[in-house]
Order: structure tokens, then sequence, then C-alpha cells
């Protein structure tokens, strides 16, 4: 018995060890080498400050700026420590009722807005912190930002073109806009402007 449980035992330390302590740490040092900005969360910093990441979204309400998804997690939209979608299914009455409260409320933001209503501004994602909306979602928002701002549609509208993201990869997805980076730029386009972004409203 002694004659297995030697080796066994000295296995368990060896593997317990390398596994669990040397690999992490080898990943670990090699991301924060290889992958600076990514291993640290992407963050978004602005005068010295963090004021957000550009992998987790943020509930922005001023009508001057550019909304993002719908977020279901708890207790508050985009909580990162509790990633989630709404669960509810294309037949549940609830879905229905969230989405047309929805458009009820981008509607109320815009009543002169003739376009359809995009998905994606309507539609919780999986993930509930998606930080990208689709093109549409963008131009949807481009009357109500530029007349809450005082600015031309046609200047609101180059500014989406130029953070206009491609694919993934050239295949991946859609073309999207980071909604944080859209309100950065908005922001500093403004004669005199700063760009206090944290989280809802702060960027007033």
């Amino acid at each position: 018995m002694r004659q297995l449980l030697r080796p066994a035992l000295t296995l368990f330390v060896l593997l317990s060890v390398v596994t669990g302590l040397v690999y992490p740490w080898l990943l670990t040092r090699a991301g924060g080498a290889l992958f600076p900005d990514q291993a640290q969360g992407s963050l978004v910093r602005h005068d010295g400050k963090i004021i957000g990441s550009s992998l987790i979204g943020q509930s922005f309400t001023d009508p001057g700026l550019f909304w993002g998804r719908p977020s279901a997690t708890a207790p508050t939209p985009y909580n990162a420590a509790a990633s989630s979608g709404s669960n509810l299914g294309p037949t549940n009455p609830a879905l229905v009722t969230a989405i047309q409260g929805r458009i009820d409320a981008l509607k109320a933001a815009d009543p002169a807005n003739t376009l359809p209503v995009p998905v994606d501004l309507v539609t919780a994602s999986a993930s509930g912190l998606d930080p990208h909306i689709s093109l549409a979602a963008a131009y949807y928002q481009v009357g109500r930002v530029a007349a809450a701002r005082g600015l031309s549609p046609d200047a609101v509208r180059a500014l989406v073109e130029t953070h206009k993201e491609a694919r993934q990869w050239g295949f991946l997805g859609e073309p999207r806009v980071n909604v944080l980076a859209l309100n950065l730029a908005l922001l500093a386009s403004l004669p005199g402007a700063s760009t206090p972004i944290a989280s809802t409203d702060k960027a007033k």
C-alpha cells in the first residue's frame, strides 16, 4: 500500500503545483506582457481617470448622448458581476410588453423620427453587457442627439461614420459602433466641452 500511496501523493502534489500555481502564473504574466490592455480589462481612461471599459456597456439616458442596448442584468443595468439576459422566450407576453415599452420610450424621445426602430435598441443582449450598437441603431439616434446638442445631423452622422468598427477579422458579426467611444467623441466635438463620462447621465 505504501508503495502505491507515495508515488500517487507525490504526483498529486506535483501536478497541483504545476497546474494550480505555475501554469496560471505563467499565463497571467504572458497575457500581461503580450496583451496588456486586454489583460487589464480594456479600460478606457480620460484625463488619467478610468471612465469605463470598451468591453462593457454603460446606461445612458441623456437625450444628447447615444444610448446602448437595453440590459437585463440585476440589480442595475450593465452589472458586470451579474451578466445575463432576460431569458424571456419569444412567446412570453412580458417580452412583448418590455419591447413595446422601449419602442414607446424611443418614439417619445424623438417624435419626429419616422425610421424603423432597430431591433438592438429594444432587445437586451444575452450577456446584458454589450458595449456596441449596430450602425442602424446609431443612425436612428442621430436626429435626437443633434437636436439636443445643437449640432447638425450631418456632423453627428459623420462622427458615427468615423467610429464605425468593421466585422471582427473581416467576417464575424456586423459593422458596429462602441457607444462609450462614440459619446466621448461627441462630447469632445462640442466647443469648450469636457468628457466626464462615468455612468448614467454623468456626461451631461
